[in-house]
C-alpha cells in the first residue's frame, strides 16, 4: 500500500490516540513527571497540525481526532471523533495520572470508534491510531485486538498502529542521538518483554511518514516499526511526530 493520499480539508486525516494514564504515568522521566512529557508532546503536535492546516488566517480540517484516555476503564475524551479546528477551539485537555492499566478495553474502544468511522475513510488517508503507555497491561490482552485494527483496509493502505512505550531500559542499546536514529528494525534489537509484544503490535513505518519527519530533523527509515521506546523528552515529541506524520498537500 502507497499510503500517499494526503490529508486536504476534502480527505481529512483520522488520527485515534490512545492515551494510558495509570498511577505509573505520575512517576519522574528526564526531570518531571511522564503525564507532565504527554500534555506538553500532544500541545505541541497539535500545534504542528494546525500550523499544516493554516492558509492566511483560515485554518482548514485537514485532521480529523479522537482522543482516549485509559487506566481501569477508557474514556471517549471528545465523545467521538472531532476536527483539530474543534479540538483547538474548545481548548487542548489535559491528563491526570489515575490507577490501573486496561490496555484490552481501549484498544477495543478505539477499534469500535474505527468501525463507525470506515465507511468515510475511501478516498482519504489511512486512518492512524497511536498508543502510548509505559507498561504491561491489566485486564484482556490488548493484542487480538490491535491485530483486528491493523487488518482493517482503506484504498489507502491498512490502518496504522503506532505504539509509544514510555520507560528506560527497553533497548538493548541505548538511542546515542534522536535525530539520527533510523527507528527499529528488528526484535533482537529489544530487551523488554512487554516492548517485544508491542513490537508485533506496531505497523511498518510507510516511507511517506518519513518525508514528513525528515522535515522536522529526524532519521526515521522505512519499513521501522512504528514502536517507539521513549526514555526523554525528545524521545516522546519525535513519537509525536511521527504520529502527525501524514503526507499533506
Amino acid at each position: 500500500m502507497a499510503y500517499d493520499i494526503p490529508a486536504t480539508s476534502r480527505t481529512p486525516a483520522l488520527i485515534i490516540y490512545v492515551i494510558d494514564i495509570s498511577g505509573s504515568m505520575d512517576d519522574m522521566l528526564d526531570g518531571q513527571k511522564k503525564i507532565d512529557h504527554v500534555n506538553q508532546a500532544m500541545r505541541k503536535i497539535f500545534q504542528k497540525m494546525v500550523q499544516r492546516s493554516t492558509k492566511g488566517e483560515i485554518v482548514s480540517p485537514r485532521y480529523r481526532l479522537a482522543l482516549i484516555a485509559y487506566s481501569d476503564t477508557p474514556i471517549n475524551v471528545l465523545n467521538g471523533v472531532e476536527t483539530i479546528t474543534d479540538v483547538v477551539r474548545r481548548g487542548r485537555p489535559m491528563f491526570a495520572a489515575q490507577s490501573a492499566t486496561n490496555t484490552g478495553a481501549a484498544f477495543k474502544l478505539a477499534r469500535d470508534i474505527l468501525k463507525a468511522e470506515m465507511v468515510n475513510q475511501q478516498g482519504r488517508p489511512a486512518p492512524m491510531v497511536c498508543h502510548l503507555t509505559d507498561g504491561d497491561f491489566d485486564g484482556d490482552d490488548p493484542e487480538p485486538v490491535a491485530a483486528e485494527i491493523m487488518a482493517m483496509e482503506t484504498g489507502d493502505g491498512n490502518v496504522l498502529l503506532e505504539n509509544i512505550y514510555v520507560g528506560g531500559g527497553l533497548l538493548v542499546s541505548p538511542i546515542k542521538s534522536v535525530e539520527k536514529w533510523p527507528g527499529i528494525q528488528s526484535v533482537a534489537e529489544i530487551k523488554d518483554p512487554y516492548a517485544k509484544r508491542l513490537f508485533r503490535m506496531s505497523s511498518p513505518l510507510p516511507a511517506t511518514y518519513c518525508e514528513n519527519t525528515e522535515k522536522e530533523g529526524y532519521a526515521l527509515k522505512a519499513g521501522s516499526r512504528m514502536l517507539l521506546p521513549c526514555s526523554n523528552r525528545a524521545l516522546i515529541e519525535l513519537a509525536f511526530a511521527a504520529s502527525g506524520a501524514t503526507p499533506t498537500r
